[in-house]
């Protein structure tokens, strides 16, 4: 037998041996691998570097910060944006994509806690054209606030007194609840119309009690409407208060204090937070919001690395 002859023989009778082998090996179970945990995003407020100063931090600054340090996407305070021109609000996003960040959030300022329907309505129209500015931006939600009455017209004051404020004479809480219910309410076409989402933050005023929070967003019962969940706005301990926004929210601000808060310092145990984020199945963006006193520039990446080592 010639050596070719003899090689392609024993080649031939590999084959068959690994064909009658074959119908064992395809019956043998087949264990799928574990889902990976979802990696939650860390993204930074343009606030973190302008605590309402007379001078603005450049938003174009903040993403090239960003961009540097690693976060995965910026939130825009719109109070904080040079204009709502075409052109600056295009260059913005322009930047965010060249440096591989989301926009992921544009948190707004309103207020439909007022009896005067002309009010509200300035404020709804104002809500409907920033769901339009964030279409502009590319952001799929923007923070809402509830508002508030303002009898404590001091901020500061307000916040001293646990956030709590009498309603203004002749009205009550329950005309507040009704106003921003039926102002929401009137946001939503809008809104599911562009396709961004309303997260309505424990912003003080109206929404200071989570159990108030809830009250508003299981009245409006949309899935347009979801929550932003403020981890240092909350009255008394944080910790139970959190766990229920968790399962509702599809933002978290996440606050620092580095050289002493702006209006007060919280001491917050953020692997305990992440840990009820990750039991209710949270996957949005966890936005940075840096409130202390100490410059940015050394604050922002000492908070970064927290809230890394929190949600790792």
């Amino acid at each position: 037998m010639s050596h070719t002859r003899r090689s392609f023989m024993q080649r031939s009778a590999g084959a068959a041996l690994a064909a009658a082998a074959l119908p064992e090996a395809l019956s043998l179970p087949v264990t799928a691998a574990a889902p990976a945990a979802p990696r939650i995003r860390i993204g930074v407020s343009t606030y973190s570097y302008w605590h309402f100063d007379k001078v603005k931090y450049p938003i174009e600054k903040v993403i090239e910060n960003a961009a540097k340090l690693g976060f995965d996407g910026v939130e825009i305070l719109h109070r904080q944006m040079a204009s709502e021109d075409r052109k600056y609000v295009n260059n913005l996003k322009r930047m965010a994509f060249s440096l591989g960040l989301d926009l992921f959030f544009l948190s707004i300022h309103q207020n439909f806690v007022s009896p005067d329907k002309a009010k509200r309505q300035e404020h709804i129209d104002h809500t409907k054209r920033c769901i339009d500015l964030a279409v502009q931006l590319g952001c799929p939600a923007i923070r809402l606030n509830s508002g508030r009455w303002g009898t404590i017209p001091d901020f500061q004051k307000m916040l001293d007194a646990g956030g709590k404020e009498d309603p203004l004479p002749g009205y009550t809480n329950d005309d507040a609840f009704k106003w921003c219910i039926d102002s929401i309410n009137e946001c939503l076409p809008h809104t599911e119309q562009a396709g961004v989402i309303l997260a309505l933050e424990n912003h003080w005023g109206l929404t200071t009690q989570v159990d108030d929070l809830l009250r508003i967003y299981k009245s409006v019962n949309s899935p347009w409407l979801c929550i932003n969940a403020d981890t240092g706005n909350f009255v008394g301990d944080p910790y139970p208060q959190f766990a229920k926004l968790a399962p509702h929210a599809i933002v978290v601000q996440a606050k620092t204090y580095y050289g002493g808060g702006v209006y007060y310092t919280r001491d917050l145990d953020y692997k305990r937070m992440a840990k009820m984020l990750r039991d209710a199945n949270f996957k949005g963006y966890v936005s940075l919001e840096m409130e202390g006193k100490e410059d940015a520039d050394i604050a922002v990446p000492k908070s970064l690395q927290l809230l890394r080592e929190a949600f790792a």
